[in-house]
């Protein structure tokens, strides 16, 4: 009779607790997906539940859905060309991110912007905040079923969007910050649209905060819900509200101040518990804190240049370039060669709205990266999801991934 030997001598151990397991989850437990094309998984996340009834004992995130190589392309474009594809990263406050990437490229080129487009990039990313505060906030209460929040945040997001589409030329992918400054100065109509908002916003902001904050079942809902310790938002690399509600002081606005942060006056909102309400709170506290910032730039915008005063890297104005021949050819140079970048290595963190966003560039030299990385705070934060879902009821599931508020454009980059 002929025999069989294992190549191995634990393999049919090995496949015995294989089956065990199988035998496991089709009987006691059971397995399920939650995405990626579902409401609550906030874009094109998919997320593999082992239940226990409707206990969760094991959750695995899946993501990918929606890469498209972002760091490959830029090492592939122009520095300036880049700028259209930070739009599409946390497309939610996309001219937030074409600030950080900018402020990144002007760290390699040794640039400082002047006080006035410093102003101008704050006015830029405090509205961001705002409004993807203000979607996190409304869309967490959707998911909790409270929909007039929604409606109630999204009304004056559209406000916002007013504002950007009159700054930028457009709404959503906005493509208005330049490496060295901006494309354009504020128009006229701008500070008397910012300041009407900044008036009216307050009372607007607190119906909301009198509509949920001690609504019975949202409180009940997120209190005690999606706890994360101080220690684990650490060793997880959270950032942002994440980070913040879970008791670490930690902006780079305070700690690593840029575009003259350090002389506005305002406050870190930290949070203690780390649960799902204390995300909710230190979101609605830094809208406040944006106003207040928000103010202060108006009342203190100086005037003078935009734009860095490099004239050999920057573009001339449009007027000069159709009427001197200089000026043309400069644009034609700048235009088809790109800037040209030291080689060197530079890494620059910006406080965007979900957390820290990052650029790691390597230049070799020339107007193109040799190679560039994304530090995207979304990634980063839905890293602890595997841990701190088991033991969550599924109905838990969705606030937890709302309180999160990640964005996938930045995690699939």
């Amino acid at each position: 009779m002929a025999t069989t030997t294992l190549e191995h001598p634990d393999a049919l151990t090995r496949s015995l607790q294989a089956m065990q397991e199988t035998d496991e989850m089709l009987g006691e437990k059971m397995v399920i997906n939650m995405g990626p094309s579902h409401p609550s998984t906030h874009g094109v996340l998919r997320m593999v539940l082992e239940l226990d009834g409707e206990v969760v004992t094991k959750a695995v995130p899946e993501i990918g859905y929606l890469h498209r190589g972002d760091e490959k392309i830029a090492e592939n474009m122009q520095y300036n060309q880049f700028v259209p594809y930070t739009d599409r990263l946390d497309y939610l406050s996309p001219i937030a991110n074409n600030v950080a990437y900018a402020l990144a490229v002007e760290k390699l080129m040794g640039w400082e912007l002047p006080p006035r487009g410093k102003a101008i990039r704050v006015i830029c990313c405090e509205l961001a905040r705002i409004s993807s505060h203000l979607l996190a906030t409304g869309c967490l209460g959707m998911d909790l079923g409270a929909t007039t929040l929604f409606l109630y945040t999204f009304t004056e997001r559209e406000k916002i969007y007013n504002m950007i589409e009159q700054l930028t030329g457009a709404r959503f992918t906005t493509s208005y910050t330049r490496v060295g400054g901006q494309t354009r100065d504020l128009p006229p109509t701008f500070l008397a649209m910012l300041k009407d908002f900044l008036a009216s916003f307050p009372a607007a902001f607190d119906d909301v905060d009198k509509l949920v904050t001690r609504n019975r079942i949202f409180v009940d809902r997120c209190r005690d819900v999606g706890v994360i310790s101080k220690e684990d938002a650490i060793a997880f690399g959270l950032s942002g509200p994440n980070l913040r509600s879970s008791g670490v002081d930690h902006d780079l606005r305070k700690k690593h101040p840029y575009l003259d942060y350090q002389i506005y006056d305002f406050d870190i909102p930290i949070g203690a518990a780390g649960d799902c309400f204390d995300r909710y709170l230190v979101r609605m506290e830094e809208i406040r804190e944006s106003i207040k910032i928000l103010r202060q730039v108006v009342d203190k915008l100086p005037s003078g240049p935009i734009n860095c005063q490099d004239s050999k890297s920057i573009l001339p104005e449009k007027t000069a370039v159709l009427t001197k021949m200089e000026e043309l050819i400069h644009h034609f140079i700048i235009s088809t060669e790109g800037i040209h970048a030291p080689a060197g290595e530079i890494y620059f963190g910006a406080e965007n709205p979900k957390g820290e966003l990052g650029f790691y560039i390597h230049s070799k030299g020339g107007g193109v990266p040799y190679r560039m990385k994304i530090r995207s705070p979304s990634f980063c934060n839905i890293s602890i999801l595997s841990k701190m879902l088991p033991g969550s009821m599924v109905s838990d599931v969705v606030t937890i991934l709302g309180s999160l508020d990640p964005v996938f454009g930045e995690v699939d980059r």
